[in-house]
């Protein structure tokens, strides 16, 4: 297994829609352990996989390290889609590893249902709430080129400005590869 480099804030993978996986092979096994690992090691709960390069829909998530999820079984999605979404929406503040030292409070629904491929290229169906669902959500913004500037208010943008360049510059402090 490998620790990539993850990709910030001004990347242009970031903002492009991630291609879907037509088959399951060894290739993709080998990205969705290097991603389990990069994340790990960069103390993420959240990996997609254009944030380390990879053209692909994936992403995978671990909880266990959070308060409350510490039976969580990490969790590969494959060409996932967001197939019901709740009229309830919650705010929370959240982080992104590609936003290094960014934080914004993004309000998102509440509870959701997720189609997506197994590992086994199985199709599964999950309904997930709270800050799974949260979790589910953010990674899958990344899929679709969407971060957390694009969920907040216009002034929190305007806000968030100045950091989101300092981050473009690589003025802040990272504690794992990164890469443009």
């Amino acid at each position: 297994m490998a620790v990539l480099p993850i990709k910030i804030y001004g990347s242009k993978i970031l903002r492009e829609k991630a291609k879907k996986i037509e088959q399951i092979d060894d290739t993709v096994i080998d990205y969705i352990r290097n991603m389990f690992e990069t994340m790990r090691k960069a103390y993420g709960v959240g990996l997609a996989a254009n944030q380390v390069g990879i053209d692909k829909s994936i992403f995978v998530i671990d909880l266990k390290d959070v308060e409350g999820y510490e039976k969580f079984k990490p969790l590969v999605m494959i060409n996932p889609e967001i197939i019901e979404e709740s009229d309830e929406f919650v705010s929370m503040e959240e982080g992104c590893l590609s936003l290094p030292t960014l934080r914004a409070d993004v309000e998102r629904p509440k509870e959701i249902k997720v189609r997506y491929l197994d590992t086994d290229e199985n199709i599964q169906e999950m309904e997930a709430s709270d800050f799974l669902a949260r979790v589910i959500l953010h990674e899958y913004d990344h899929l679709i080129g969407k971060m957390i500037p694009d969920r907040v208010a216009d002034e929190v943008k305007k806000q968030l400005k100045e950091q989101l360049e300092k981050i473009r510059k690589k003025e802040v402090e990272i504690d794992y590869p990164v890469s443009d």
